[in-house]
C-alpha cells in the first residue's frame, strides 16, 4: 500500500532521489482538476503544473493541490519566470516544488534558491497559511518547507553553458534540468535532438551537476528513454501532459478499428 504522502511530513520525491532512485512527472496543462486528480493516482511521483506554456492559472494550482491531497503524486509548479514573488505564491498554495525556467546565470539559481527558503537561508516571506492544508507538518511548517522544497533550474540557454559551473555550485539548487527542445532552439538546431552540437551542451552541463552532486533532470518520451538516460546519470524525468496520454490511449483503442486519428490531427497542443 502506498503511503500518503501528505502525512509523511517529508517530501516523498526527494527521499526517492537522496536514495538514487528516479523519479517521473506528468504534465498538467489544462485547468481540469478531474484529469490532474486522475493523473496523481496513475502512478507517477511528481506532477509537473506547467504554469508558463499553459493556461493554468494560480486559481487552477490551488485547486489541483487541494484536490489531489492524499494522493501519490507530489504538485510542483513551473512559474513563468524566476523571481521570488512568483515561486511564494506557487508554494503558499502548497506546491512542494519550484521549476525555474531559464536559470542561465549563477545570480539567477541564486534567487531561485533564495525564493524557496525562510530566512536566514533565503528571502521567502511568511504567510504560507494555505499551504498548510497540504501540507500540515507534525512540526513549524517553515522548518518542514525548508526541508523539503525542492528547487529545479532549468537550463535551457546557451549563456547558461558559459556560467554553468557556477550555476551548478549554487548552493540551495537541487536539481538542473535541461530543457532539451529550448536548449537545441538556442543552439540554432531549431528543436532537433540528438544533434552533435546538443549532446556536447548536454554532456557539459551533466558534468557539471555530477561534479557539484546535483540531481540531474531531462524530459522523457517513453520507458525506453529513462532506462537510457538514467545510464547517463539523470533521475528526474518529465514526461508527457495529459492530452498526450490521452491521445496515447485513444490511438491505442481506436487503431484496431481502423478509427484512430492520423498523427498529424491527433498531436494534442502540448
Amino acid at each position: 500500500m502506498t503511503a500518503n504522502p501528505t502525512q509523511l511530513g517529508v517530501n516523498p520525491v526527494r527521499e526517492l532521489l537522496n536514495a538514487g532512485e528516479p523519479v517521473v512527472g506528468i504534465t498538467i496543462t489544462t485547468n481540469s482538476v478531474e484529469a490532474a486528480a486522475q493523473a496523481a493516482n496513475l502512478g507517477f511521483d511528481f506532477l509537473w503544473i506547467e504554469m508558463e506554456h499553459s493556461p493554468v492559472s494560480l486559481e487552477t494550482l490551488r485547486n489541483i493541490v487541494l484536490a489531489t491531497r492524499g494522493l501519490k503524486a507530489v504538485p510542483f509548479a513551473r512559474v513563468p519566470v524566476t523571481e521570488h514573488w512568483t515561486a511564494k505564491r506557487v508554494m503558499d498554495q502548497g506546491a512542494m516544488g519550484v521549476i525555474f525556467p531559464f536559470t542561465s546565470t549563477q545570480e539567477l539559481a541564486q534567487r531561485a534558491a533564495e525564493a524557496c527558503k525562510y530566512p536566514p537561508l533565503g528571502k521567502r516571506g511568511s504567510g504560507a497559511g494555505l499551504a498548510t492544508f497540504r501540507w500540515p507538518p507534525a512540526k513549524s511548517y517553515y522548518d518542514f518547507s525548508d526541508e523539503n522544497m525542492l528547487v529545479i533550474a532549468m537550463i535551457e540557454e546557451v549563456r547558461a553553458l558559459e556560467s554553468i559551473e557556477e550555476i551548478a555550485a549554487t548552493p540551495g539548487v537541487d536539481v538542473l534540468f535541461i530543457g532539451t527542445s529550448d536548449l537545441s532552439f538556442s543552439l540554432g538546431l531549431r528543436g532537433r535532438q540528438n544533434e552533435p552540437k546538443l549532446n556536447d551542451a548536454i554532456a557539459r552541463i551533466v558534468a557539471a551537476g555530477r561534479k557539484h552532486n546535483k540531481f540531474l533532470g531531462r524530459p522523457v518520451a517513453n520507458a525506453q528513454q529513462v532506462q537510457e538516460f538514467m545510464e547517463q546519470g539523470f533521475r528526474f524525468f518529465q514526461s508527457g501532459t495529459e492530452l498526450r496520454f490521452m491521445a496515447a490511449g485513444a490511438e491505442h483503442f481506436l487503431a484496431p478499428l481502423g478509427k484512430a486519428a492520423k498523427e498529424s490531427e491527433a498531436k494534442p497542443l502540448y
